[in-house]
């Protein structure tokens, strides 16, 4: 089966003058549909220079559309191989532990 990444906003951090959103924390996961993985982080934003958006008016869309933007095209693909890799590896493990011997 697939991989399917979800990317999600957890949580913003924002001024309470205008609204402007400065941090966003975010989660990544991956399924594809025997296991998951995840990822969490955070982001720093800019404040934009011209038509800022009413916090009001945010929506997931919009503020994953912000994260994706600001890692690039490249950065996205390197987290989503990176937990494609461990699910990769908990389907055939690299490594285990035990003794030969019963």
């Amino acid at each position: 089966m697939a991989t399917t990444f979800s990317w999600k906003i957890a949580n913003l951090e924002r001024e309470t003058a205008d609204g402007y959103v400065f941090t966003c924390h975010y989660t990544v996961n991956a399924e594809d549909g025997t296991y998951s993985s995840g990822a969490y982080g955070s982001l720093g934003l800019e404040r934009p220079s011209k038509n800022m958006i009413p916090f009001a008016e945010l929506t997931p869309e919009i503020v994953t559309g912000w994260v994706k933007d600001k890692f690039g095209v490249e950065k996205v693909a390197e987290i989503e191989a990176a937990l494609q890799a461990q699910l990769d590896e908990l389907h055939a493990p690299s490594r285990q532990s035990g003794v030969p011997w019963a």
